[in-house]
């Protein structure tokens, strides 16, 4: 094999490579040899099938089987000579007008990784910044609970319905004075004041008391989810059962065992660590972010296009779902494409900081144990229906892509953790309130690692910025945006039900796919797979 380099430029390189006809034959021999005895033809023994005969009858599937591995060995050769850490999966094509019998001249194309400068993690200093815990912020705790808890009770003869009472109603509901599909029910409660019908059903009943009879005028909502209602007005008879009263939730023993708990003292403990939780957690998302702005400060080196690329695609990708549920989903857009400039600064910004954090692994020890891995393969194969679970684990075994982003989280915090334990830290109290805004106004960082054996960069978080409605503020390149809830349906009658706006979900760190592979394997897409040996 002959390999001669065309292009040598910053990360890029480029090789053509020559793989003799002797090269090839001598791959298809063996390959004729090892099948051979395997193969069954009618008028010989099993096994007994000449060379001749099994080259005569698979020769051309032979041939590109033969091809093939020759081209894998030639670039898994090609990169193993050069030290060479490519930053996605090589380009190999076969140039065009290749015959059997004759040489093969292959092109390579690919992109190495940087030599990543020793990183400076010496001398660094954060500031911590923590919350304090107190009694009131677990009273709002234990009130929620209690609100959560409220039950009824049937009032008093004669009781006029207020905001925060529970009416039992049978209702028939009309458009243009006729009764529509689904608009008639019995005993439907509703609790006055939750929002849970369509806009104003609910503040007429305000005043109803039991035995009422009573007609309200509503209108749908343009945007209800029945095609023929959507923004008709309509009429309610009702006739009112019952109005209940609320009764309050106590907070005292009987309370915390109603929640399966011994004591109230417990439920306070219980409470309180779980403020505490949060409180740590955002602490180490503020501390984090400090840090890697740290390390992005005093670390500039070139870094893969292809890479950026692909971490660019990634937070496009979050946007563009995003804007699908704006309002004015066009506005939306355009401030994106004004904002494209600095969205691919973020994703260089982020593949640096993946090789910087993976390099600070490498060099420190920071491994993920087989023990660990296999945690974490089982606490993701829970979020599969049982059935599916032994499939999704032997899918994480046989795909390295798939393991690499199961060990991301667990290998950064390892090494985030290594870095903490070296800086110099200041502790700082603070309210709660202060420290969410620090984090709101921070251009934040979180560079996702895979480890030694698979050097990806990932995720900082986009700069927060405010922006006018309907406009979306950059913060939301960092969530995945939740479809939208299903309806909320009274549980007698779905008819009054009124239809709530898409809810977004959590903010959540997501993982660009960005392929490295310490020795690269790569199939020609010009050459096909060879038919099956008979």
């Amino acid at each position: 094999m002959q390999i001669a380099e065309t292009l040598n430029e910053g990360l890029k390189r480029a090789f053509m490579l020559t793989i003799t006809a002797k090269d090839i034959d001598a791959l298809v021999e063996a390959e004729v040899t090892k099948v051979a005895p395997q193969m069954k033809m009618p008028g010989f023994r099993p096994g007994k099938v000449p060379a001749n005969l099994v080259r005569k009858m698979h020769g051309p599937a032979l041939q590109q089987e033969a091809l093939n591995t020759a081209i894998q060995n030639g670039v898994s050769k090609l990169v193993a000579d050069n030290n060479f850490r490519p930053a996605m999966q090589p380009s190999v094509a076969l140039a065009d007008g290749y015959e059997p019998g004759k040489d093969a001249a292959i092109t390579v194309e690919l992109e190495i990784l940087p030599d990543v400068p020793a990183p400076v993690i010496d001398g660094i200093k954060l500031e911590r910044l923590t919350v304090e815990v107190d009694e009131a912020l677990v009273d709002e705790q234990i009130d929620q609970l209690l609100g959560q808890q409220k039950s009824f009770e049937d009032a008093t003869e004669g009781h006029i319905a207020a905001t925060g009472d529970l009416v039992v109603m049978d209702y028939l509901g009309k458009v243009e004075g006729e009764p529509f599909d689904g608009g008639k029910g019995e005993g439907m409660s509703v609790e006055i004041g939750t929002g849970r019908l369509i806009p104003g059903f609910e503040d007429q009943l305000v005043g109803v008391k039991a035995g009422d009879e009573k007609q309200i005028n509503v209108t749908f909502p343009e945007d209800y989810n029945v095609d023929y209602l959507k923004g008709k007005p309509a009429t309610f008879d009702l006739k009112i059962t019952d109005v209940r009263v609320s009764k309050a939730a106590i907070a005292d023993e009987d309370f915390a065992k109603s929640l399966g708990l011994e004591s109230l003292e417990q439920l306070r403990g219980l409470l309180k660590g779980q403020i505490e939780q949060e409180h740590n957690g955002l602490t180490r998302t503020h501390m984090k972010r400090k840090l890697l702005d740290n390390l992005a400060g005093a670390h500039d080196f070139a870094v893969p296009p292809s890479m950026v690329e692909a971490e660019f695609q990634q937070i496009w990708s979050q946007l563009e779902h995003e804007a699908s549920h704006e309002d004015d989903k066009e506005a939306a857009l355009a401030e994106m494409e004004g904002d494209r400039e600095e969205y691919h600064s973020i994703a260089e910004r982020r593949v640096r900081l993946g090789l910087l954090l993976s390099e600070i692994g490498q060099a420190n020890g920071v491994e993920i144990t087989q023990a660990e891995m296999s945690r974490l393969v089982a606490q993701a194969a829970q979020q599969y229906p049982k059935e599916q679970r032994d499939r999704f684990m032997q899918y994480v075994q046989q795909e390295p892509m798939a393991a690499a982003q199961l060990r991301a989280p667990l290998y950064e915090d390892k090494v985030v953790d290594l870095l903490f334990a070296k800086a110099e830290i200041t502790d700082r109290v603070v309210a709660r309130a202060e420290l969410e805004a620090e984090i709101e106004a921070e251009d934040g960082a979180s560079g996702h690692v895979h480890g030694p054996d698979c050097d990806h960069g990932h995720d900082e978080k986009p700069k927060a910025k405010k922006a006018a409605a309907p406009k979306k503020s950059k913060a939301h390149a960092e969530a995945v945006a939740a479809e939208a809830s299903p309806e909320p349906v009274a549980e007698e009658a779905p008819v009054p039900a009124k239809k709530a706006p898409a809810k977004k979900a959590p903010k959540v760190e997501a993982a660009a796919e960005a392929p490295v592979a310490e020795k690269a394997t790569a199939k020609p897409k010009a050459v096909k797979k060879p038919a099956s040996k008979a």
